[in-house]
């Protein structure tokens, strides 16, 4: 099967292209720089230069490659989050937007017939009990530059869902750990962990789901070969409070235990949003994923990942 993977060069992509290698897929690979590229080529796949936001550019090069499938990676985040600052998604939501968008279009003309999007599982609203399916539904009310972020997902997530011609899945992603990653070795949240940066906010309710991005590349994989049009969760299986991962993750790397500090200065320091995933953030389900992907992750728990990874 031909795939296009526009971001190849991303966290994710690092292992998505050589593991749609491994299972006989024919892969080309995008990244807007050339260094990047022979990255990509050395992992065995075909590698276009390209700007997304460049519709007749992008249209060429999805053309040329004659993809069955397409897969949008498509992410520009800084190296370290700032929950304050405004601007902070509007790289990432300009290619959620108008680059995926561009995507859609070169793949429908190119005749692809499945379209696979990353989206994130940690943009669900935060009343009630339990975790989330994909059925709940998004903020709507988010605070500062992630709210932005909310209403770029929402709108990517409605073209993909909507593509005429095509099967469109949407992948909502945990957090990420693992190489190349926030939460990954000399990552800037792996840092301020081992540097107590990262306190833990009043009682640390907040429930987070993460998975290792090998685990996330599978899963990319499993959606490229099956699985219904629709949305599916992409976490491992054992969601879990902050006032438990953030003092597992400090142990592995052998750091000091996490200074916790309350709510208030949290939010005078990182700002609300910050404040609220710390407190009111909901895990998600992943069971769509592993009975419709037929798909399992190899770490099923942050516990032994995070041991595995950072220590």
């Amino acid at each position: 099967m031909r795939v296009f993977v526009a971001g190849a060069s991303g966290a994710i992509g690092r292992p998505l292209v050589p593991k749609l290698i491994a299972a006989g897929h024919e892969v080309t690979g995008t990244t807007r720089s050339e260094r990047k590229a022979e990255a990509i080529r050395a992992a065995g796949a075909d590698a276009a230069v390209v700007d997304v936001l460049d519709p007749d550019a992008l249209r060429i090069v999805v053309d040329a490659a004659r993809p069955e499938v397409v897969i949008d990676e498509l992410t520009e985040l800084p190296d370290r989050l700032n929950f304050r600052g405004e601007d902070t998604y509007a790289s990432t939501n300009r290619l959620r937007t108008e680059g995926t968008r561009n995507l859609i279009e070169a793949a429908r003309a190119a005749g692809a017939r499945r379209f696979v999007c990353q989206s994130i599982a940690f943009a669900y609203r935060t009343d009630g009990q339990g975790l989330r399916t994909e059925d709940d539904p998004l903020l709507d009310d988010a605070a500062g530059g992630f709210g932005s972020g909310v209403k770029a997902i929402r709108e990517m997530e409605k073209m993909v869902l909507g593509s005429e011609g095509m099967d469109g899945l949407v992948l909502r992603y945990g957090f990420f750990y693992g190489p190349g990653t926030y939460y990954g070795p000399g990552g800037s949240s792996t840092e301020d962990i081992r540097r107590r940066r990262l306190p833990v906010v009043g009682q640390g309710t907040g429930v987070f789901s993460f998975v290792h991005v090998d685990d996330a590349a599978d899963a990319t994989v499993a959606a490229v070969e099956r699985g219904a049009p629709g949305v599916y969760n992409v976490a491992d299986d054992e969601p879990a409070p902050m006032s438990e991962w953030v003092p597992a993750a400090a142990e592995a790397l052998g750091a000091k235990p996490p200074r916790r500090v309350p709510v208030w200065l949290a939010k005078l320091a990182a700002g609300k949003g910050a404040a609220t995933f710390a407190l009111e953030l909901r895990g998600v389900s992943n069971e769509k994923a592993k009975r419709e992907l037929h798909w399992q992750p190899a770490h099923p728990s942050w516990r032994t990942g995070f041991a595995e990874s950072l220590s």
